[in-house]
């Protein structure tokens, strides 16, 4: 009996371990993945619409992938099974349900532009309802189920020219960027026939031709790089409304060059809420305010209803009846965004503030307004959350070891996407406080056949008195008194969080932990998820203290006995790429080291890198005032790259603009100066969210790169 008992107690401890089958997870796994999005609901709360991205082969080519994404369809209850909508070789989104519920607006490509399409849900195939010039997307139904207000992406180019739009061709209200130049000048000279050796008018007239043509990029404004690629152009929505009907014109409904970011319609179809920046007196780039008005079903009579200096209002959400209003707010500067209820007719003075230190996204209210649904990133997982709006009283419904990616509240029951260790992502329906949750699609069952690692949550307290959160996750045939490799794993952001209910890392964890390797990663000082004082602990302390934090979760780890001293490994992406950087420099246990899209020189950074607000905000100023300067060399990596002697691969896109890539070549080209071990992969036009949502071919050569430059180093 006791041999059975001790064999029973290992039997058990294995399962905590490891779940379902015995397959290892594969590189090729990560194009089985399938994710569940986009969750909405007919009024009447009886039917889901929803959408599922697949990775298919692309027929141009059979050694590339592409993501696929198509509408399906759901009854909200436990016994339902979703049917596919949509069958198109272009993928379909955004759905939006009419009021009546017999028909959805999504939106699809349609000769390389983005337009609303509309879909009977009864069966009858979909129909094309825009044809906009500058694409068409987020679809909004009137209330009355006869129009549908959409917005277009604009660049000023263009609504310079747009008679429509514009019809006296006016420059917008906020000043010129371009110095010495003002807009009188710009419009004589548009309006000039260009000539290099004719008037100055005619000058700058052939000048813009070359523009045009795409001979010269000029630079003005203060955000000219995207995520891609370098612009002096400069683009603000503009919303319209289309009658659905075949052939129908869409009319614009606000007129203006401003920034416009949500639009809602009152339930009575009377009125518009909208968030918007509307300051005519600086450019938008330089503004990082907005406000949310009101204004007639037409759009006239625009009126602010909440806005102050300095602050930013937005995420919107009108109540069932339209007369209460949620909303977020948080001065330009802040972390960690307020979530307000107000009466529409009344005034801020009159709003009730839900107190809850956490970011919230995906607010919605409950059919009796009793309640706001909002999900919050915390404690590694990304939680569904409701709130009493009467006591203020917030109330978990999800775990911390699962993430809820999509909800929609209707009546009695909530149905949601969740991602988990034993499920990347599937469908589920369960009553108003998300209790007996029952899972009623099947898109990720190939799962049961690998065996899975499951995380093993474990926490230590640093030396600013803060609980740091870590993950432990053992080698696939993990055997007690045997040693494994190591590899730490370390998040960017660096707001980020990292934990069982992330769905981004889920095949790279799993994938190591299959090659025989433990995987440990953590959520140091400065991360997501844990309030406004833990995210602002690496306030000018980007190096030593995170560094201290992620090593100590990893000697915790060492501490346990199974891991291989001599077989440690590091890696991580963006801001973590960073971090490798600054511990091999400053540390020497690893036996090789990874980079992803990482920024190296803070100084270069800014320049280089739209995420450039970065450096303000976390180092206090800009590299040319001394104290800031002096810090920025103290915390960039490049300032210590003679210190690193750890075998080092370094990843970087072609197209990589929010962290810039000079500065990858910057340290590549310093360390093989050293003599030091070293290589540099660069991926053709892959910006920084190759590893999320780039080219699946080069997702899969990244982590398969990452892993033989290990192997060479454990060998």
């Amino acid at each position: 009996m006791k041999k059975i008992s001790l064999l029973s107690l290992f039997i058990a401890g294995f399962q905590l371990l490891f779940a379902q089958g015995t397959g290892p997870v594969t590189l090729a796994d990560m194009l089985k993945i399938k994710t569940v999005g986009n969750l909405v609901t007919n009024n009447d709360g009886t039917k889901a619409a929803f959408t599922v991205t697949a990775i298919e082969p692309d027929e141009k080519n059979v050694l590339d992938y592409k993501y696929l994404t198509q509408l399906y369809i759901t009854d909200v209850t436990a016994t339902s099974t979703p049917v596919q909508l949509t069958f198109s070789k272009e993928s379909s989104s955004q759905p939006a349900w009419s009021p009546d519920g017999k028909s959805i607006a999504f939106v699809r490509s349609a000769d390389g532009k983005p337009q609303i399409f509309i879909l009977p849900v009864n069966g009858g195939e979909a129909w094309q309802l825009t044809k906009s010039q500058y694409g068409a997307s987020a679809p909004r139904w009137f209330p009355d189920g006869k129009k549908i207000i959409f917005v277009s992406s604009v660049q000023q180019k263009s609504f310079l020219k747009d008679s429509v739009l514009n019809p006296s061709r006016s420059y917008p209200l906020w000043p010129s960027e371009k110095p010495g130049v003002s807009y009188s000048d710009m419009q004589k000279a548009a309006k000039a026939k260009a000539a290099p050796d004719g008037s100055m008018d005619e000058i700058r007239a052939y000048l813009l031709n070359n523009e045009g043509d795409g001979k010269a990029t000029v630079l003005n404004k203060l955000a000219f790089q995207d995520e891609n690629n370098i612009s002096g152009n400069t683009s603000f929505n503009q919303f319209f409304t289309i009658d659905v009907a075949p052939s129908s014109e869409p009319k614009i409904l606000i007129k203006g060059a401003f920034r416009f970011d949500n639009l809602l319609s009152t339930p009575d179809g009377k009125q518009l809420i909208l968030t918007a920046d509307i300051d005519s007196s600086e450019h938008p780039d330089r503004s990082m305010e907005s406000e949310i008005y009101i204004a007639d079903a037409d759009g006239k009579n625009l009126r602010l209803l909440l806005g102050k200096k300095g602050m930013s209002y937005n995420s919107a959400k009108l109540s069932p009846s339209g007369k209460w209003l949620a909303y977020q707010y948080d001065s330009v500067n802040g972390d960690v965004p307020s979530l307000a209820v107000m009466p529409l007719a009344g005034s801020e003075k009159d709003a009730i503030d839900i107190p809850f230190d956490r970011s919230k996204g995906a607010i919605n209210w409950s059919a009796d307004e009793k309640h706001l649904y909002f999900t919050a990133q915390s404690n590694g997982g990304s939680q569904l959350y409701r709130v009493q709006i009467a006591t203020k009283k917030v109330e978990q419904l999800s775990g911390f070891d699962a993430g809820i990616t999509s909800y929609a509240p209707v009546k009695d029951k909530i149905i949601f996407a969740k991602t988990e260790v034993l499920n990347p992502s599937e469908l589920y329906v369960a009553d108003a406080a998300m209790k007996s949750p029952v899972r009623i699609s099947s898109y990720n069952d190939w799962v049961k056949t690998k065996a899975l690692s499951i995380p093993e949550k474990k926490t230590f307290i640093n030396e600013k008195g803060l609980t740091v959160e870590y993950w432990v996750m053992k080698p696939k045939g993990f055997e007690s008194g045997k040693k494994y490799p190591v590899l730490l794993e370390i998040h960017g952001g660096p707001a980020a969080m990292w934990g069982p209910g992330e769905a981004g890392m889920w095949h790279e964890f799993q994938y190591f932990c299959s090659k025989g390797y433990g995987v440990v990663y953590s959520n140091p000082r400065g991360s997501g998820g844990y309030g406004e004082k833990f995210l602002k602990a690496n306030v000018g302390d980007w190096g030593t203290g995170p560094a201290s934090d992620v090593l100590t979760a990893l000697d915790k780890t060492i501490a346990e006995g199974w891991a291989d001293t001599s077989k440690l490994l590091i890696t991580g992406g963006s801001y973590a790429g960073y971090l490798v950087a600054w511990i091999i420099a400053h540390d020497y246990r690893f036996k090789a080291a990874c980079s992803q899209r990482g920024v190296y020189d803070l100084g270069t950074f800014f320049g280089e890198g739209n995420a450039w607000r970065l450096v303000p905000r976390y180092f206090g100023g800009y590299p040319w005032e001394p104290k800031t300067k002096a810090l920025l060399e103290r915390e960039s990596p490049i300032n210590y790259v003679q210190n690193i002697t750890t075998p080092y691969i370094i990843f970087h896109g072609d197209n990589d603009r929010r962290t810039g890539f000079v500065q990858s070549e910057m340290m590549y080209r310093s360390l093989k100066v050293l003599g030091r071990p070293v290589e540099y992969v660069r991926h053709p036009g892959a910006t920084h969210e190759i590893t999320r949502s780039g080219d699946n071919r080069q997702r899969m050569d990244q982590m398969l790169r990452t892993y033989e430059f290990f192997e060479r180093w454990l060998k």
